[in-house]
């Protein structure tokens, strides 16, 4: 079972995940893999099949496996907030990567009450030089001590703890501190400022421009596979039968794909060539997404 919380008895390999394939999208568990794809105007360029139902630990093999089979990376990567980690962060900032990865609260952090609630910790005054925080009633909140933490993954993270030195008596502690003691936080310097970063990044054109792309990227080849195609279970157990049954499903999506494009553009060689051009020359990483089929 390695690292997993569960296995099927007809397919060890497979994981139980929550498919929502019910009337009322109440998220029965059945056994499935979860399959990656990054796609280019719709073409899909990559593909994985993973155990694992979470999407954050599959970021990283992902765009190695597209790097071993194209010898490159891709230049610019963009995901949903599912994919928003401290460990992808790290990856993702590294040389010839642009990352378009949202964070889990970056929507949230948009909505007026987010913004107005000055008790949460993202709102409260933080002082570098002194490393503190203050409280909106003035109250100080000092550095104690750091703890590492380790993720599923085996990562290792870095956590500040600040603790207020008296909150008793304080006319609005029902709204700041709901603990018995003094107010206590935990702050991972590390990966606010790589959600500064992605901030900034999400506020972009370039941004702008490849979210109005994502509707109609991963989503609608999904949808093609799973609604159009019928496809929502796997004939063949074990992950390398589904990893082969995927794989051939890819193919004859892009054949389709192709044959549509000559229909549109016109038959011939140097037609053809141009179609595959448009994406086999730049077969950028616009997003993964998350196939579940039992």
């Amino acid at each position: 079972m390695g690292k997993r919380n569960s296995y099927s008895k007809t397919d060890e390999d497979a994981t139980f995940m929550r498919m929502k394939e019910d009337a009322i999208k109440n998220g029965q568990l059945k056994p499935g893999y979860n399959i990656q794809i990054a796609t280019e105007n719709q073409f899909i360029t990559n593909y994985a099949v993973y155990h694992r139902p979470t999407d954050t630990l599959t970021l990283i093999p992902f765009l190695e496996s597209f790097e071993k089979r194209y010898g490159r990376q891709s230049r610019v990567v963009v995901a949903d907030s599912g994919y928003g980690s401290e460990q992808n962060y790290e990856y993702l900032f590294g040389p010839n990567l642009i990352p378009y990865v949202k964070y889990n609260m970056f929507h949230q952090e948009q909505k007026r009450k987010y913004k107005k609630n000055a008790f949460l910790v993202q709102n409260l005054f933080y002082n570098p030089k002194g490393n503190y925080y203050v409280c909106p009633m003035g109250q100080y909140l000092f550095f104690i001590r750091e703890e590492k933490r380790k993720s599923d993954a085996g990562y290792i993270s870095q956590v500040s703890i600040y603790r207020a030195a008296k909150c008793l008596g304080c006319p609005v502690r029902g709204l700041c501190n709901k603990a018995m003691g003094n107010r206590q936080i935990e702050v991972n310097h590390t990966l606010n400022r790589y959600k500064e970063k992605i901030r900034y990044m999400l506020n972009s054109e370039e941004w702008i421009f490849h979210r109005k792309k994502r509707p109609v990227e991963p989503e609608a080849v999904f949808a093609d596979i799973k609604e159009a195609g019928k496809f929502r279970r796997f004939r063949l157990r074990g992950i390398n039968g589904v990893g082969i049954e995927f794989g051939l499903k890819a193919i004859a999506h892009n054949i389709k794909k192709i044959a549509a494009c000559r229909g549109k553009y016109g038959f011939g060689w140097d037609n053809l060539q141009k179609v595959i051009s448009n994406y086999a020359k730049n077969p950028f990483l616009k997003h993964e997404g998350s196939l579940r089929v039992a």
